[in-house]
């Protein structure tokens, strides 16, 4: 993922997280389910407080966009992306499926990109 911060911006930092995050996941190139980065290490990156990216992180999850998971992180959501709750479903039952069945990621991802022709 890379965001840049204008410190010369009218926007304040936290909504330039929040904007570039959002066009990122709306323009596909964040898919749903997408794992972002810890607060702590983005803050780091972007030369910023961890307060700052908080709060953005806090306003995507506000509007729907990111889901915060505890510690497993915080997430893009199917709404973000404009996946449709019926795909998103049918992914995370064929996940459970494989799952169940004991089937390797690498497996079920290969017999995805079958059934698609890809």
């Amino acid at each position: 993922m890379n965001l840049t911060i204008d410190p010369d911006a009218a926007d304040p930092p936290y909504e330039q997280v929040r904007t570039q995050i959002a066009a990122l996941a709306a323009d596909g190139t964040l898919a749903a389910g997408t794992k972002l980065p810890p607060v702590r290490h983005l803050a780091t990156t972007l030369g910023l407080a961890a307060n700052t990216v908080a709060r953005a992180y806090k306003e995507l999850e506000q509007a729907g966009l990111v889901e915060t998971r505890g510690r497993l992180g915080t997430v893009v959501t199917a709404r973000a992306t404009g996946t449709s709750r019926r795909a998103q479903a049918a992914a995370i039952a064929y996940a459970e499926s494989t799952r169940a069945l004991g089937i390797p990621p690498d497996t079920a991802l290969a017999l995805v990109k079958a059934a698609l022709g890809i």
